[in-house]
């Protein structure tokens, strides 16, 4: 039997990590799109309807050119928001367009039984091993891990390297290193080479460099393609960028009621998929004498939109200021551009940076 061509919709540098999965635990083949441009959000906004939320139209254009670069079978997760009922509809989207090809959706596999994920993994491939699947997951989930690690260490310092551009050099040749691993050796060979390669990086970074802390919605945070390189922007000011939210600490690591302690005194509930995590990480980057937060969402995104007055309470008692980031399908370069340098001509100022790690931290 032909192996299946599988794909997913573009996401970070996550990819990686479902193509490693796909191969060597599912014996199939994964097709790895184009990388998202500016056609891949007209094509997917041209066919979705006008009130879902941008993910829904980014992931569903990555789908239509996954299919273009020859894919047969779409697989789509699952989620707590309307994440949740994306599969279904782009599902039927993609079908009325014409497409012939298999959608797993892991949604309707979502009840928290390890069996009913494998029944979704063997419509890929029948003969999928479990013994085999359950190791690969354990593999996938490391490399996921040192993926995040990188990434992190790579925002936290860019933005301070004497020669432009080696950190990107270095960060771009660990991905293709880590996307062409053939097994576990030799992802820990590229981890460990680009922990030694950044190492020797020349910077100059200050005593107290400015920090800003990136809040939001899962996708619109961590993606650099629909946040339109926020991060990267920001680092490239002489900024240390930090960003909590990603697929190690969101879903690998999470403890969601260990966060809701830390966070009783601004938030008793859980109010949505990211809420609880958003209101931590600002908390956190506030009492830890970061300079300022960025909160980034899709537009639409109700939680996000839910927790922007907790937000508000952080802001005011800590004295931080906060960034509200909206983004559409028509969201622009320009005009982002002069948001995040106006935020950052702010934070810089002396007395502003002065004031920020000199005072003393509430203990609120």
């Amino acid at each position: 039997m032909d192996k299946k061509k599988v794909a997913f919709p573009l996401f970070s540098h996550y990819n990686i990590f479902i193509k490693y999965f796909v191969e060597k635990a599912l014996d199939a083949e994964y097709i790895m799109q184009p990388q998202m441009t500016r056609r891949t959000i007209d094509i997917g906004s041209r066919y979705s309807p006008d009130y879902v939320c941008t993910p829904f139209k980014i992931t569903l254009g990555s789908m239509i050119e996954a299919l273009e670069a020859g894919a047969d079978t779409i697989i789509m997760s699952p989620g707590p928001c309307r994440l949740g009922y994306y599969g279904e509809l782009q599902e039927m989207i993609l079908k009325e367009l014409g497409y012939e090809f298999d959608f797993v959706n892991f949604s309707e596999y979502y009840t928290g039984y390890i069996k009913d994920m494998i029944k979704a993994m063997r419509r890929i491939n029948p003969k999928a091993s479990v013994p085999k699947i359950t190791k690969t997951l354990a593999e996938s989930a490391k490399i996921i891990m040192r993926l995040d690690e990188i990434e992190a260490d790579y925002y936290k310092n860019c933005g301070f390297e004497i020669n432009h551009g080696e950190y990107k050099k270095n960060w771009t040749k660990f991905l293709l290193a880590v996307e062409t691993a053939e097994n576990m050796r030799d992802v820990e060979t590229a981890y460990k080479n680009a922990k030694k390669k950044f190492a020797a990086i020349s910077i100059s970074k200050p005593k107290n460099p400015i920090k800003v802390g990136i809040v939001g919605e899962y996708y619109t945070a961590v993606d650099s393609f629909a946040n339109l390189d926020l991060a990267q922007k920001i680092a490239d000011m002489g900024v240390e960028v930090h960003r909590w939210m990603n697929v190690t600490n969101r879903n690998l690591r999470y403890r969601g009621k260990n966060l809701r302690v830390d966070i009783k005194d601004y938030c008793k509930y859980e109010m949505g998929p990211t809420s609880t995590a958003n209101i931590w990480s600002a908390r956190y980057y506030a009492s830890h004498g970061f300079d300022g937060i960025i909160h980034a969402k899709s537009a639409g995104c109700t939680p996000e939109i839910d927790i922007m007055p907790t937000l508000q309470n952080i802001s005011a008692d800590y004295k931080i200021p906060i960034l509200y980031l909206t983004y559409d399908s028509q969201t622009s370069d320009t005009g982002l551009d002069t948001r995040l340098e106006a935020f950052y001509d702010m934070i810089s100022a002396p007395s502003m940076h002065a004031k920020i790690h000199t005072r003393k931290i509430s203990s609120k």
